[in-house]
């Protein structure tokens, strides 16, 4: 199995934001499961769920999440049956955060640099 990789990282006011390429379905699901509300419907935008579904449930509904991780798992097939997640994360000093995972470096990029650009970054 491929070794995951750093695919970037900046320091901004005594916080780490690093972008991970892993092959870990567990990892990848742990960091889904502490990604806030912003960060899903970021997600659910960027897999673009409303243009390819006509009958999705809301994000507030029973079964939203599942639905989200399913698509999510879709998407991240690479080869066969191997799958590759980009997971963002925050170290700040005593605390290591997962903010985003998805199946794709420029979502993942795009999140990292948005969560940069806000000052007074908080979790």
């Amino acid at each position: 199995m491929p070794q995951q990789e750093l695919f970037f990282e900046q320091d901004v006011d005594g916080t780490h934001i690093e972008v991970l390429k892993v092959y870990d379905q567990n990892y990848a699901r742990e960091a889904f499961r502490e990604m806030d509300a912003d960060a899903r419907a970021f997600l659910w935008n960027s897999l673009k769920i409303e243009e390819n579904y006509e009958d999705t449930p809301a994000s507030d509904e029973p079964g939203a999440e599942d639905f989200l991780w399913d698509e999510l798992l879709d998407s991240a097939r690479e080869d066969g049956n191997l799958l590759s997640f980009f997971v963002v994360n925050e170290r700040r000093p005593g605390k290591t955060s997962f903010l985003y995972v998805s199946p794709d470096w420029p979502s993942a990029e795009e999140f990292a640099k948005k969560r940069i650009g806000e000052q007074g970054v908080t979790r």
